[in-house]
């Protein structure tokens, strides 16, 4: 309010300076309509900003002097010197008003019922004409703390500071090319935080949050929908971000078009919206986010989306060429509604109806350099995006290699960046998609490489870059980080914005032209959506979070189409033939150092397959499946199955059965759960002063085994391992035999003692024997 307040301020004064000569000039041509008009709109617009900041002295003042204005308008009164000196008392009233508001001190309202009453002529002449403060180029007045300056003028500010950031920029480059002397290095410090406090300064006198487009649309959204008998729901998010203040008047009335056709076209009434299962209140969503040096305004509601074909009918019924309008791309047949002159209502109401509102709403985001993407699904919603530009930034990123190139990430939307080699870091592919681990933090993750056509689809990147793009997080891979810089960003060529992928160009000091990533518009090329947390329930909102369990789907091994609860899943494995052993009776995977049960619906194949790692916990098991499809939420009723088993039900989804695997069943059979007296026995047969000990036990006992280095009275060992001994084994136990010569391993069935796969190999075989 602070903000609105100042600025009510300056302009205030600013139009009753001018104001004054305006009134004198009209006193002398009482017939130019045009000059009372503007006298009108000043105190109009003065009446309308006091109610809404809540200024009722100030309000009473405008108000009255609007009644009077009015009349003469409308006839009903004609101008004469009383009239125009107590318009002028007015006038000046009210600048003394802000000024003391400005001030802080207070001012008190004596001679204002005279001033009112002045207008209507009930006060005495000479009473009227002492309050009329008369004109000064010396009176006194307090120092201004704000000023109004052309548009023109900031652009030259802009420019100026912008060529100060490429200056200080290679300045730096040539200073940490040689040897630098301190005392300019600290000259170049003390430069570089001045520029950076200019920068700041420079760049907010164009800048205004946004709240100032969206702060009206509560009312409207309230008066609209009421206009049309329809409930709904307004959710504003990102009031603050700041957007350039004639970006802010431009996009004024596209907006308020394309929420009332939301409204009007996109929301159903709340009978067809309960029929078609949905809550009988709509939901509206306006969001703004700044990606680079460009301001998202989107607009998302939950209605029946655009009928495509309704449109294409509409168009057909206009002349079009239906076969041209039903070859275009899904995307194109969206863009139709922008076409001048369409309506798909058939009723004129005061709405909408008309064929006037999106090519009007098209032509001026264009107007600006932005533009509108459309997001259709049909009977669940449209998700309207507007892109428009900063005129020009000055932004902190982080430059990076991509394929050869150098591309700039802003830092302002990177929340972390990794190694793909770094400890609980790890990439897996679901259902195609690449998916990041990152220290249990599962997300979607594209290889910007790839995605630019720069290298292979199976490229794989070195650094991982954590970005936060709304309503979620993307992981994009890279090649390398280079450096952070700051960087003047412009708008790039047309050809290049289109590609949805860039939010502008940069030139840095090294004078080779670098491209800024619009990491949003990254996700959206690559399909990557967000859910947005489910809001908060309210009276208004009936809407039931729906109930079921989040799956992973996967083709399991014999074809059917099967799943298991995400939150059992660890990760996703590649097995090779070499990783896979049958030991202590049961198939297991070589992991991570340690022997983990294998649970399969299916045969295994020959060579290598996917696997995925269950946890409950406390214990691990491997479920091995032909391919992982997707993330998705099942019913919680499910079918029953025929008889109990490895299958806890069976649901729909889609149109098709999925069948879902019960991870009780699993565990209960397959993880290594039994106690520690019942685990087999190995006995470390030492002939090397502990090395067993060592090297050899922890291994074991990772992989299910007691170890012991004797007997204790009646107690027979599974396995005895010895090192290089030929003697037979004690009792019944299996002997496998460890030497220290490679080549000796070669012969006979002895095992090299760093040979870890081969040692795990054979203790499960002899355990085997001798069950």
């Amino acid at each position: 309010m602070d903000d609105l307040l100042q600025e009510f301020i300056a302009e205030t004064r600013e139009t009753a300076e001018a104001l004054a000569g305006e009134i004198v000039a009209w006193e002398a041509a009482p017939g130019d309509r045009g000059r009372l008009d503007g006298i009108f709109r000043f105190v109009h617009t003065v009446k309308g900003s006091c109610g809404f900041l809540d200024l009722p002295r100030l309000e009473r003042l405008a108000h009255a002097a609007e009644d009077t204005l009015a009349a003469v308008r409308d006839g009903r009164r004609v101008p004469d010197r009383a009239m125009v000196d107590a318009v002028l008392a007015i006038v000046d009233r009210i600048t003394e008003i802000v000024d003391a508001m400005e001030r802080g001190t207070p001012l008190d309202d004596g001679g204002e019922d005279l001033l009112i009453a002045a207008l209507d002529g009930s006060a005495a002449p000479q009473a009227v004409e002492s309050l009329v403060t008369p004109a000064s180029p010396v009176a006194a007045r307090a120092p201004m703390r704000s000023v109004r300056l052309g548009v023109d003028l900031l652009d030259r500010m802009m420019s100026g500071m912008s060529d100060m950031v490429l200056a200080r920029n290679e300045l730096a480059r040539r200073l940490r090319a040689g040897d630098v002397d301190p005392s300019a290095e600290a000259a170049l410090e003390r430069l570089s935080a001045t520029v950076a406090e200019m920068r700041e300064t420079v760049t907010r006198t164009r800048m205004q949050k946004i709240d100032a487009l969206f702060s009206a649309l509560p009312r409207l959204v309230r008066d609209t929908a009421a206009s049309v008998g329809k409930r709904i729901v307004l959710d504003i998010e990102g009031s603050d971000v700041e957007l350039d203040r004639e970006m802010i008047e431009v996009m004024r009335d596209p907006l308020v078009h394309i929420i009332r056709n939301s409204i009007d076209h996109g929301i159903e009434d709340g009978t067809a919206r309960l029929a078609a299962g949905k809550p009988e209140a709509g939901r509206l969503t306006v969001s703004a986010r700044q990606a680079g040096n460009q301001i998202v305004v989107e607009v998302v509601d939950d209605g029946r989306g655009i009928d495509t074909d309704r449109v294409i009918a509409k168009l057909v019924a206009n002349g079009r060429d239906e076969r041209s309008l039903r070859q275009l791309p899904e995307r194109e047949k969206l863009a139709l509604i922008f076409e001048p002159g369409f309506s798909t209502k058939d009723d004129v109401t005061a709405i909408s109806g008309r064929g006037v509102g999106m090519d009007v709403v098209r032509a001026a985001i264009d107007g600006i350099g932005g533009r509108i993407e459309l997001d259709s699904t049909p009977g669940r919603g449209l998700r309207l995006a507007i892109h428009v530009p900063l005129t020009l930034s000055i932004l902190s990123t982080i430059v990076v290699a991509v394929g050869g190139q150098r591309l700039a990430i802003p830092r302002g939307v990177i929340e972390e960046i990794v190694s793909v080699r770094a400890a609980g870091v790890s990439v897996d592919t679901l259902g195609g998609q690449p998916v990041a681990m990152v220290r249990g933090r599962r997300l979607p993750m594209v290889t910007l490489s790839s995605l630019l056509g720069l290298a292979p689809a199976d490229a794989a990147p070195n650094m991982l870059v954590i970005a936060n793009v709304g309503p979620g997080a993307l992981v994009i891979g890279v090649d390398d980080v280079l450096d952070h810089e700051e960087l003047v960003i412009k708008p790039a060529a047309p050809a290049v914005m289109s590609a949805g992928v860039y939010a502008g160009q940069a030139l840095p000091d090294s004078g080779r032209p670098m491209l800024l990533v619009d990491c949003a518009g990254v996700a959206h090329r690559a399909n990557i959506s967000f859910r947005r947390e489910a809001p908060v329930a309210t009276d208004t909102d009936a809407e039931q979070a729906a109930p079921g369990i989040e799956v992973l789907t996967f083709h399991d091994l014999d074809g059917v189409l099967r799943a298991l609860p995400l939150a059992a899943v660890d990760r996703i494995e590649t097995i090779a033939a070499h990783q896979l052993h049958r030991a202590g009776g049961r198939l297991r995977l070589h992991l991570d150092g340690v022997l983990v049960p294998l649970a399969a619906l299916g045969d295994l194949p020959g060579g290598s397959f996917a696997a995925l790692r269950l946890r409950d916990g406390t214990t691990e098991i491997a479920y091995a499946i032909g391919e992982a499809s997707d993330i998705v939420r099942l019913p919680a009723e499910l079918a029953a199955p025929a008889a109990p088993g490895a299958i806890a039900g069976v649901a729909l989804y889609g149109d098709e059965p999925v069948e879902l695997v019960d991870p009780l069943w699993l565990f209960a059979g397959h993880a290594d759960v039994a106690a520690a007296e019942h685990k087999p026995l190995a006995l470390l047969d030492e002939g090397e002063g502990g090395w067993m000990a060592i090297f050899l036990a922890p291994m074991l006992r990772g992989a299910g085994w007691r170890v012991a280095a004797r007997l204790s009275e009646g107690e027979q060992a599974d396995v005895v391992i010895r090192l290089d001994d030929d003697a037979p084994a004690a009792g019944d136990a299996a002997v496998v035999r460890l030497v220290t010569d490679p080549a000796a391993a070669r012969r006979g069935d002895a095992i090299h003692r760093y040979d870890r796969a081969g040692l795990l190999a054979a203790v499960g075989a002899r355990l085997e024997q001798r069950r």
